[in-house]
């Protein structure tokens, strides 16, 4: 992991970035992430272990950040179950918000995640990061209709599919590279697209 934050550090960074976005992952090297940064290996290697170091230092922020939203997120909706809240305050935030006020921000670490990743263990990174929300969303829903909302009983692989489906709608327009006004505008469509089907599941609608 890195040692520091000093100015070298940070134009090692952006070499870094620069390098596994225009070559990905695999056809990156050392040596031209060094010649970006104006200095050699052996000076990269007093900051970062190996090149799959160097990857993670640039994805695992975006990683925390979503998991950490993630976190919250699912503790504010079982608070709201707990308390018998209205459908419409229950349902409130969704995946779009995290996107807007996580992944937008840093949206090159999302960029790196899908596009530039193979060959590193985050070549999988949806998929993982989809079966690690399906049983989050299964286990809500049965909490749920314990409370006495109407949601509806679904397996754990129906789950993934439409999560599946949903996510990759999300994060179509930041990968593909659009302008962030293109981005808000195409998340809203995706919003409405889906909502009122999430909504329906629930028993939210």
């Amino acid at each position: 992991m890195p040692k520091d934050k000093t100015a070298s550090h940070i134009k090692i960074d952006q070499a870094m970035k620069a390098e596994f976005l225009e070559k990905g992952f695999a056809g990156a090297s050392i040596r031209s992430i060094g010649e970006r940064a104006g200095m050699t290996s052996a000076a990269l290697y007093r900051h970062y272990t190996n090149k799959e170091d160097m990857f993670s230092s640039l994805v695992d922020p975006l990683i925390n950040d979503m998991d950490t939203w993630m976190e919250r997120h699912k503790a504010e909706k079982y608070s709201l179950v707990d308390s018998q809240a209205d459908k419409g305050v229950l349902f409130g935030e969704s995946f779009i918000d995290m996107i807007t006020e996580v992944v937008l921000p840093q949206k090159d670490r999302l960029i790196l995640l899908i596009n530039c990743s193979q060959g590193t263990k985050y070549e999988s990174f949806l998929h993982d990061f989809v079966e690690k929300n399906q049983k989050a969303v299964t286990n809500a829903l049965v909490y749920m209709r314990q409370h006495g909302y109407p949601a509806r009983e679904m397996n754990e692989e129906e789950i993934h599919i439409l999560l599946s489906a949903y996510l990759t709608a999300i994060i179509e327009p930041i990968i593909h590279g659009y302008s962030q006004d293109k981005i808000k505008s195409y998340l809203c469509s995706v919003n409405e697209f889906f909502m009122p089907g999430w909504k329906n599941i629930m028993g939210l609608s």
